[in-house]
């Protein structure tokens, strides 16, 4: 195992929930497309790390068009994702080349912070797989039949991105057949017998999947 850490960013979004006529990772704020802040993030945190870009192949022409109206020069690689997004990582993961500690981020959560990937990471060093996760701050019910229970928010979390494993585990975690119950990639691990370790989130990052959280991420920025 070396010391290299690689990102994949995975954006396969189409934008049907915010009524968008491109994909949401497209859509500009501030002055550029999501994603470009996205994998600006990354770059803050380290300049040399390896950044592999996941896209649908039919979006690879309007990327480049993007690249090239914005001069975004920034070096990362782009691969061809899948159907779901189980395969679209697992193509990501394809392209890794070297054994590294491996972050998994979704390309529409441009306000991920320095620090979050920072603890991702370094923690990731000595436990293999990490996520970053925050507090619930409203009150919860459990829907049951014909009706619903308070219950104890303290016991849950938010689940956010990157999510940070070492390559030897991820790999082999992504052998396995796709299943319904991978909601995310610690999912994924964790049904293969890994223990999944969490480390403090940051509260603004957040993912853009509705016009909602687009009007948010654009205030956050301004």
């Amino acid at each position: 195992m070396t010391n290299s850490n690689i990102a994949i960013i995975v954006a396969g979004g189409k934008g049907v929930r915010m009524g968008a006529d491109i994909p949401k990772q497209f859509i500009e704020v501030q002055g550029k497309p999501v994603l470009m802040h996205t994998l600006e993030a990354f770059r803050r945190y380290d300049a040399l790390m390896p950044l592999i870009l996941v896209l649908p192949a039919v979006q690879f022409g309007f990327w480049d068009e993007l690249c090239r109206k914005h001069a975004f020069t920034l070096s990362h690689t782009v691969v061809a994702g899948g159907e779901t997004r189980f395969q679209s990582v697992k193509n990501g993961l394809q392209a890794i080349g070297t054994a590294a500690r491996v972050a998994i981020h979704d390309g529409v959560r441009p306000l991920v912070s320095t620090e979050t990937i920072a603890r991702c990471f370094d923690e990731a060093a000595r436990h293999g797989a990490v996520i970053p996760v925050v507090d619930l701050v409203d009150s919860i019910r459990q829907l049951t039949e014909g009706e619903s229970l308070s219950v104890d928010r303290t016991a849950y979390k938010l689940v956010q991105t990157p999510q940070v494993f070492s390559s030897e585990i991820v790999l082999k975690a992504y052998e396995q057949d796709f299943s319904p119950l991978f909601t995310d990639d610690a999912s994924v691990v964790e049904a293969n017998g890994v223990k999944i370790h969490l480390v403090e989130g940051n509260r603004e990052n957040i993912k853009i999947t509705t016009e909602f959280d687009l009007r948010i991420v654009e205030t956050l920025m301004q």
